[in-house]
């Protein structure tokens, strides 16, 4: 029994670490990340209740999944890789990869990745392409569009919301991204007392 044991928890070990299990000690298991695409909003959701809600930007041009159709991708996926960890706000991460440039915030004419990068994973055929097509939820330093759709796909926030989010969530996370409000999964009178706003 023990070698049985041994034989199916040591392949398991190895895949959690793999998966970056380590590092999973920010948020609890059970918690969801929500994304509401009519209220560019993203809350943190645990058994119901609001753990933290943030301002966003998806796609402006839209939502769906097809190749170079830059729309943000509709249903559940789950978090699949984690970019970026203890990098200074404002940090550019170019193809998930830390260049040592530092960006201030709604600097003019850049549109860089910065800060974070938290990789998704499609688990729908309506968002299988996601991970090939690099969709992520990362920092933006055009700040001031947050609230608006402004990205090619992406969900974009702000520097230190992503960060806050980064060290919250964990590899397999789910991540449902939804046309339907956020009233719907989160009842405003009801959050956690640890919950956090922006």
């Amino acid at each position: 029994m023990r070698r049985i044991f041994s034989r199916l928890t040591a392949p398991l070990i190895l895949l959690l670490v793999s998966l970056g299990w380590s590092r999973v000690v920010a948020a609890p298991l059970s918690a969801d990340m929500i994304v509401s695409v009519p209220d560019q909003v993203l809350a943190l959701v645990d058994r119901g209740k609001l753990i933290a809600r943030y301002s966003i930007s998806t796609s402006k041009f839209g939502t769906g999944d097809s190749a170079a159709s830059y729309r943000t991708p509709l249903g559940t996926l789950f978090v699949s890789a984690k970019i970026g960890d203890r990098l200074p706000s404002g940090a550019v991460i170019k193809n998930r990869i830390p260049t040592g440039e530092t960006v201030a915030v709604d600097a003019p004419g850049r549109d860089a990745i910065v800060s974070r990068v938290i990789w998704l994973r499609g688990m729908e055929v309506q968002n299988q392409k996601a991970r090939d097509r690099c969709i992520y939820i990362h920092g933006t330093p055009e700040e001031r569009r947050i609230g608006n759709p402004a990205s090619f796909g992406c969900i974009r926030m702000r520097s230190r919301d992503i960060i806050d989010l980064y060290d919250r969530v964990h590899i397999g996370t789910h991540v449902l991204i939804t046309l339907r409000k956020m009233h719907d999964f989160v009842k405003p009178e009801e959050p956690d007392l640890l919950a956090r706003s922006d």
